[in-house]
């Protein structure tokens, strides 16, 4: 017997220098450090154009305005109050959205009167995609996640959609996970989707009882289908897993 040489616990000889349990738990600290590691190059190729400070926004070219059908140009409806505008820099919003990068470069609207609107998103929401696309911080919760998601999917910022999807992923339970399914679904969020379906999977008995998957089968019955499916071919392989080991034993 040999000592370890991280916990100085006695291990056998077959094993190399470090006993099974720290073998372990040093090959999750590698992968955790790999993935900060790859966060932080993403984070950086996502602010590789330098932005200017934030105290300098008031010397910003562009408006971000809030909008929403309460809320026109011309009249406020149900007593609803027009937002004020967010600023922003139109040379970072180039760099980190396609979609921007296509309204600002050409003979657009938005380039000649150097305002946006942004249709159905409150202000705190906005306010949090500009500082986002400056700085690749965000205090989230989870609404502020799904919306952010959102606005992220339509202007293609993919490394704040990334970002919030992870959050979401993280978040996930058997109270919400049919409503995320729907919503994983409905703006192209693979791992959101992937890790609350495994959750429906697992619980198919009580989810079908709720309210949320009756109303579920009412408005998007294609998803139930999806569910049943994947729950079918859930069933079949592990029925087939335990038939091999029948036959090995």
């Amino acid at each position: 017997m040999m000592k370890c040489i991280s916990c100085k616990e006695r291990y056998g000889e077959a094993e190399a220098g470090t006993c099974k349990e720290c073998y372990e738990e040093a090959s999750e600290t590698e992968e955790e450090l790999k993935r900060e590691i790859d966060d932080l190059k993403s984070k950086i190729s996502f602010l590789r154009l330098p932005s200017p400070p934030l105290n300098l926004l008031p010397f910003t070219d562009l408006l971000l305005l809030p909008y929403s059908d309460d809320v026109d140009d011309h009249h406020i409806h149900d007593g609803a109050v027009p937002s004020p505008a967010v600023r922003a820099h139109k040379a970072v919003l180039i760099s980190r959205s396609p979609v921007f990068k296509a309204m600002l470069e050409n003979e657009m609207e938005e380039s000649r009167s150097g305002t946006i609107k942004i249709a159905d998103v409150s202000y705190d929401v906005l306010r949090s995609f500009v500082h986002y696309l400056y700085t690749a911080e965000v205090l989230l919760d989870e609404r502020m996640a799904c919306d952010l998601l959102v606005l992220a999917e339509k202007y293609q910022v993919k490394h704040l959609k990334s970002y919030c999807e992870k959050f979401m992923t993280s978040k996930v339970n058997s109270e919400n996970a049919i409503m995320t399914f729907a919503f994983a679904h409905q703006h192209n969020a693979p791992h959101l989707l992937e890790s609350a379906l495994s959750l429906i999977l697992d619980n198919m008995d009580k989810l079908t009882e709720r309210d949320e998957y009756k109303e579920l089968v009412e408005k998007d019955p294609r998803l139930v289908v999806e569910i049943y499916e994947a729950y079918l071919t859930r069933q079949v392989n592990t029925a087939s897993n335990k038939s091999q080991l029948v036959v090995q034993t």
